[in-house]
């Protein structure tokens, strides 16, 4: 990609169980259905498979927990010393992987089970026994947990080293990263916690009310459920053609994503408008394609996505790309209300997807920002307001929620005291049944008492270690509880845990608010990315947990102790992800120095969320932050079609729903410049689209599996890359440069 460019951006866009196609959603069976029904070829063979075996082959996709299988062993116990173990170390490894590239990976479920089924058939203490899918979605917990609070130190940590906030490094004189050691841990440690204790009651709106999609969560549910569904002949041959087809998929995925980094302008990224632009020596304006991101990615893991979300979704986003991306950013170009950066002037080559306002020759126009900033308000607002639009219409159901937890409480605590309660209400029940037994739901007194202690933590390590105000700081954890809201609806369809919005719109927030204060700027800035860290991070932890939650929920699996595991990988994890990131500054000073060589700098990915989080905490402590009155506008008219459209969609049969847009895909369209995105999300609504209208059955058995395997295959690639990074032997050192803008390497 070039200069400007960001992977991976951390967004996406909201949509609840209405909007999937109906064709997603459960069918009955009949072997008229397909001509290739009850057959299933492997080894060589073709099998018949009984209409038992088919029974265990389909997982029907409506939201509820798969049917637990009668020949699988009961597991007496999920939350193990075993699961948390390996969870944490492979929480680890992923949050090395943050680290070093950026990177969020799903393969904690597939090695959890590659290391431990095979350590349950030994006799070592402690790792010995029955190995089954609910300990394993506990070992994912743990996992997710350890691994997702390294996501601060690629962006807004090294923001602030290089904006001088913090020691100076030694290459300038100071004493380094490591004096600060003790600010670091206490960053990670108090914005651990606070996300996934708010998550907790949120679970029976998005999972068990709004039934979210959440794709690479029920990825994992279906192939932790292959990978154990080995009870029965019956289950085994079943199994066995689901796990082939994961395997096969996954192979596939991962060879290809770890060699597309060796030649990405063939492999990976299809830059048509620099290869039309240069075979008619640019005197076309088949640049512009390149000036506005119009590129065509190869990847997996959203091909994957579009199989599970269907065209409505993929649709609206990549309409909402359209228009963003192909009108008007394009209009607000040639008007001259915002300003095009260049990249090479000399053939015309601009960066309007850009953040900054800075161009190649070091141009500053601050007057005026690029069309992503002008295009940025508007599409957070209607993110936000369509998941509070949303919310609103199901006020009586957080009312029967918040009322049963109220009455919950009283009763409890009047128990305790020896108090008649047999006259107390015992609440409203919310109306959907919570399938998890009562002694395996998370008690209240465990969410809220971590909920208040967190925060109040917060509160005094920001004020102690960064010396942030109180109030500033509580602002920041309602903010991280608002957006929290916003960013469960964002990751449960299109499957991008959108904390680099999140962070970004912290920061913008608290940034205005300090500017009021009339502090110094440079206290401004800290105090910006710190405010940004919480609102993310807690967010983020949020998407996590509620995430794991849907995979728990699809398995049958304990919520109580998959919190339980979040919470030790959390422990085990913030002091980890601190110490990891000093050794990195330590060995690549680049990450903390803004001075050396940028050349030298293997951090590709991380530099452009740094940058980012830079550009960010300097616009809200410049006198005026550079954005058009136009684009306020925006946000007025945007916000009242979207209330429109959640209001119309609300009261529509459900046959008439996934004809009105999605109002929120067209918000991330509009701050999410990366438009290969909803375009490879719409090829793989096409072809899940087209493969369940010419054979419905086969797409049942065999849909999800395919996803499973393609997502988890460029996921673990995304691992294998750091490591050949670090060995330096990637792509960026013995790749090629062919197809790419400028003919520089964009892998």
């Amino acid at each position: 990609m070039p200069a400007f460019s960001q992977r991976r951006a951390g967004l996406g866009a909201v949509v609840n169980a209405d909007d999937v196609d109906a064709s997603l959603q459960s069918r009955s069976l009949d072997a008229s259905d397909d001509k290739n029904f009850g057959t299933e070829k492997g080894d060589g063979a073709a099998h018949i498979l009984s209409e038992e075996q088919v029974k265990e082959v389909v997982v029907v996709n409506d939201g509820t927990p798969f049917p637990e299988d009668p020949n699988m062993e009961v597991e007496t116990r999920q939350l193990t010393f075993r699961a948390l173990l390996v969870g944490c170390i492979l929480g680890f490894v992923v949050g090395a992987s943050n680290i070093y590239l950026g990177l969020k990976t799903l393969f904690g479920s597939i090695l959890s089970f590659a290391i431990l089924k095979p350590l349950s058939h030994t006799n070592i203490p402690l790792f010995r026994g029955y190995y089954g899918p609910k300990e394993n979605v506990v070992a994912q917990s743990a996992a997710t947990a350890a691994g997702g609070l390294s996501g601060l130190f690629a962006a807004a940590v090294p923001a602030m080293y290089q904006l001088n906030l913090l020691s100076l490094p030694i290459s300038k004189g100071g004493p380094g990263v490591s004096a600060d050691i003790g600010k670091l841990i206490a960053l990670s440690f108090f914005t651990a916690y606070y996300g996934a204790a708010f998550a907790i009651p949120l679970r029976k709106y998005y999972i068990l009310k709004q039934k979210l999609i959440f794709p690479s969560p029920t990825a994992s549910a279906f192939t932790i459920r292959s990978l154990h569904s080995v009870a029965t002949p019956a289950a085994r041959l079943a199994s066995a053609a689901k796990v082939r087809v994961i395997l096969y998929s996954f192979a596939v995925s991962l060879t290809f994503c770890v060699l597309n980094k060796y030649a990405p302008g063939i492999l990976l990224d299809w830059h048509f408008g620099w290869l039309f632009g240069s075979w008619g020596h640019f005197n076309n304006h088949a640049i512009e394609l390149e000036n506005y991101g119009w590129i065509f990615e190869w990847t997996p893991a959203f091909i994957a996505v579009g199989f599970l979300t269907g065209p409505s979704v993929a649709g609206s986003w990549l309409s909402g790309s359209f228009l963003s991306w192909a009108i008007i950013a394009p209009i607000l170009v040639k008007t001259g209300e915002v300003y095009s950066p260049y990249v090479d002037r000399t053939i015309g080559y601009r960066s309007n997807y850009s953040m900054t306002s800075i161009d190649v020759d070091g141009v500053i126009v601050p007057r005026h920002g690029s069309a992503r900033y002008w295009l940025l308000y508007p599409g957070v607002l209607t993110m936000i307001v369509h998941s509070f639009a949303e919310i609103s219409l199901q006020g009586p159901v957080f009312y029967r929620q918040f009322r049963t937890l109220f009455w919950e409480a009283r009763r409890t605590l009047a128990a305790r005291q020896g108090k008649d309660i047999s006259d107390m209400p015992q609440g409203v029940p919310e109306g959907q049944p919570d399938p998890a037994p009562k002694e395996e739901q998370v008690q209240t007194w465990a969410w809220v008492g971590i909920l208040l202690a967190s925060g109040i933590f917060t509160m005094v390590l920001a004020k102690t270690e960064f010396n942030e105000n109180p109030g500033t700081t509580l602002l920041a954890l309602f903010l991280g509880f608002f957006f929290g809201f916003v960013g469960i609806q964002v990751s449960g369809v299109t499957d991008i845990n959108p904390i680099g919005l999140v962070a970004k719109a912290g920061q913008l927030i608290i940034g205005g608010v300090t500017k009021a204060q009339g502090i110094a700027i440079g206290k401004q800035q800290l105090t910006s990315l710190v405010g940004g860290s919480i609102v993310g991070q807690s967010a983020s932890h949020a998407v996590d947990m509620v995430g794991d939650l849907k995979t728990g929920h699809l398995l049958s699996a304990s919520p109580r102790a998959q919190f339980w595991a979040q919470q030790a990988g959390a422990t085990a994890g913030f002091a980890f992800s601190a110490g990891l990131f000093v050794i990195f500054a330590q060995a690549y000073p680049c990450i903390t120095d803004i001075d050396v060589d940028a050349a030298s700098c293997p951090f590709g990915l991380p530099a452009v969320a740094v940058r980012l989080s830079e550009s960010v905490a300097v616009a809200v402590t410049s006198p005026k932050i550079p954005i058009a009155p136009s684009s306020a506008w925006a946000c007025l008219i945007l916000s009242i079609i979207t209330v429109f459209t959640v209001v119309l969609k609300h009261y529509l049969p459900a046959n008439k729903k996934v004809w009105v847009p999605n109002m929120s895909a067209v918000g991330l369209a509009m701050v999410v410049p990366q438009t290969y995105y909803p375009i490879a999300v719409t090829v793989g609504a096409a072809i899940a689209y087209g493969w369940q209208r010419r054979s419905p059955t086969s797409w049942e058995i065999y849909g999800f599996a395919l996803s499973a395997g393609m997502i988890a295959g460029e996921g673990i690639a995304g691992v294998i890359t750091a490591i050949l990074v670090i060995a330096g032997v990637d792509g960026s050192v013995y790749g090629s440069a062919v197809g790419c803008p400028l003919n520089s390497y964009c892998g």
